[in-house]
């Protein structure tokens, strides 16, 4: 009969509390079960494991080899014990996780809400800034988790794709029609943003290169920062821009506008992205899943398929 943590835990308690009164008291059970507790273990491997002193319990040769095996056997036990812990209750901790700069578009503040609902305890640290530099923060270790608009760069990271998402024109125009070609797109007056970002933008990075296989080149006549600022200066007329489907039927989207699909169809692939072999603390772990179940949903109401 193997040992269990019952009596291990026993063991190690009145090994360091030195009398089985005292580890009778620190693990609330009575003096004699204590005592009963390593008598039995005594006859089960017929050898004593303690010497009764007259003051102090003194561990014998075999309760020696005993105490490292059974102290490490029960932190052990206990780790695993609050890991299922962390999982079910999640009742402390931090979760951090970058978000791609349009994320309120595919429902993020709706997952932040929910999760701080139903773990109040945990502290949440959300980054949204470009996919480029969200990719940069998880692989230097800054997050341990992020959600990103591919491609980016992947080394030391592992990614799971969640969503794809269409990539369409913005114009104000009557005139414009489409579909919009690359040839259109070089020659209008691109309001374009994530201006810190600049080209390091995945969206930016594959209209680029498609115009850099035909000999063209992409050049903004305005930059902003914020997608909602150049969407209100294609209202305006100062220009057109491109954005993805979640943000074109966006509720908040301004009016006025008109999305054009390109002749060859481009997409946004967002997804999950963690640094390789790096083991998500529990509270990011849960976030990350519900992210995985907030864009599930998103996709089937919304009918952006992978």
């Amino acid at each position: 009969m193997a040992l269990s943590l019952i009596q291990l835990r026993v063991f190690v308690t009145a090994a360091q509390c030195g009398s089985f009164t005292a580890a009778a008291k620190q693990l609330y059970m009575s003096q004699p079960t204590v005592s009963e507790t390593i008598r039995r273990m005594e006859q089960h491997y017929d050898t004593p494991l303690f010497v009764r002193g007259a003051r102090r319990l003194i561990l014998t040769a075999a309760g020696e080899e005993l105490l490292p095996l059974a102290e490490q056997t029960l932190a052990s036990a206990d780790g695993a014990d609050r890991a299922l812990k962390a999982v079910t209750g999640l009742q402390g901790g931090v979760a951090s996780i970058g978000l791609l700069r349009n994320a309120k578009y595919y429902a993020m503040a709706d997952l932040l809400t929910s999760f701080h609902s139903r773990y109040p305890n945990v502290r949440l640290r959300v980054v949204g800034v470009n996919s480029a530099d969200v990719a940069d923060l998880v692989r230097d270790g800054a997050l341990e988790a992020g959600l990103v608009v591919l491609p980016v760069d992947t080394r030391e990271l592992s990614v799971t794709p969640l969503l794809r998402d269409e990539v369409v024109f913005a114009t104000s125009s009557p005139a414009r029609t489409g579909p919009v070609t690359l040839e259109d797109l070089a020659a209008a007056n691109l309001i374009l943003y994530d201006a810190h970002a600049g080209w390091r933008d995945p969206t930016r990075r594959q209209l680029a290169e498609r115009a850099l296989l035909k000999g063209l080149t992409l050049t903004p006549l305005i930059e902003v920062e914020q997608v909602d600022t150049a969407l209100d200066l294609v209202v305006a007329g100062a220009g057109e821009t491109f954005v993805s489907r979640a943000v074109a039927e966006s509720p908040i989207a301004p009016p006025g506008i008109r999305y054009l699909s390109f002749d060859e169809p481009l997409y946004d692939t967002v997804a999950l992205i963690q640094k390789e072999s790096a083991v998500l603390s529990p509270a990011t772990r849960e976030l990350a899943r519900l992210a995985r179940e907030t864009l599930s949903d998103f996709r089937d109401a919304d009918s952006v398929g992978l």
